[in-house]
């Protein structure tokens, strides 16, 4: 029995009475919009003061936050779709969860390079101009891209080049393992969630320790990068649980086998949403310059 037609079985066992159906889609859309509408903040406060786009560190922060804007917008149209329409055509899911994995794998990426950078500010001061510009920055980002379609589209060309021509006309109740269902592509999904785990976790762990000891003996801008490395780490512990998504949901349900829908809704709060409430409160709250620069900004569109 394929592992995608057990997810469909899964799916259709548990679903939610129209009034849980309707609360958690509230829920879901709520946090969404509020996500989004400071993240809109912080990307305009962003793109109107040259003293944040000439800065590496913001400029790493400006895509950590589109891209989280990206994500949850995904996520939450999948979500929503998904009690709306419960099947979708397998094309439109395809590019939806293509999408939605981009976004997510860029996200532990992007975390690990502002922690790097954090580093770099604090531990070697005086080549940071150097080692920090503009021009390498965007090429990092573009690195982040990269890495994350080398990682996501082998799935879709191994699908393209094993599955019927109807397969892409069926509908499917959207999630990556009813699109990329290949037993090979699980395989290879695990393989790749374990590199990026043991690869970003030394980052932090690495850059932490490197700032924890200069903090000892240094000013107090050490001290805040290591709480802010601190942040990023939870942030990163967050997102990359998703990689043990699919043993989580074997879990859960063993365990609560009569709530599993509303396991699956608390695991998507916390590893899919939570996260992305976090870059807020890093950069737009800790952070002095921006925390000033964010007042001006919101107290310009309050004001008549």
């Amino acid at each position: 029995m394929s592992t995608s037609y057990i997810n469909e079985t899964v799916v259709e066992n548990y679903r939610d009475a129209f009034t849980k159906a309707l609360f958690k889609n509230v829920i879901v859309v709520v946090l969404c919009i509020s996500i989004n509408y400071i993240n809109v903040a912080l990307i305009q406060t962003f793109c109107k003061h040259q003293i944040f786009y000439m800065n590496p560190r913001y400029i790493l922060f400006f895509h950590l936050v589109l891209n989280d804007m990206i994500q949850v917008t995904l996520t939450v149209i999948l979500f929503v779709s998904s009690y709306i329409f419960f099947q979708i055509n397998v094309s439109v899911c395809c590019v939806l969860i293509l999408l939605a994995l981009f976004a997510t794998e860029n996200t532990p990426l992007n975390l690990a390079c502002m922690a790097v950078e954090c580093y770099i500010a604090i531990c070697i001061p005086l080549r940071h101009v150097q080692i920090c510009t503009v021009k390498r920055t965007l090429m990092l980002i573009g690195l982040i891209w990269m890495t994350s379609m080398l990682s996501v589209l082998p799935d879709l060309f191994i699908t393209l080049a094993i599955e019927p021509l109807d397969f892409y006309h069926s509908r499917v109740f959207c999630l990556r393992e009813t699109v990329f269902r290949n037993p090979h592509i699980i395989k290879k999904r695990d393989i790749t969630y374990i590199v990026y785990l043991v690869i970003v976790w030394f980052i932090i762990f690495f850059t932490y320790f490197k700032v924890l000891f200069t903090a000892k003996t240094a000013s107090q801008d050490a001290t805040k990068a290591r709480n802010t490395i601190i942040l990023h780490g939870f942030q990163v512990l967050l997102c990359m649980s998703i990689y043990a998504e699919p043993l989580l949901k074997q879990a859960l349900q063993q365990w609560f086998p009569k709530n599993y829908s509303d396991s699956l809704f608390a695991c998507y709060i916390i590893f899919q949403i939570l996260p992305r409430a976090i870059s807020p409160i890093v950069y737009g709250v800790r952070d002095k310059t921006y925390r000033k620069y964010l007042k001006r900004y919101l107290l310009c569109k309050m004001s008549p």
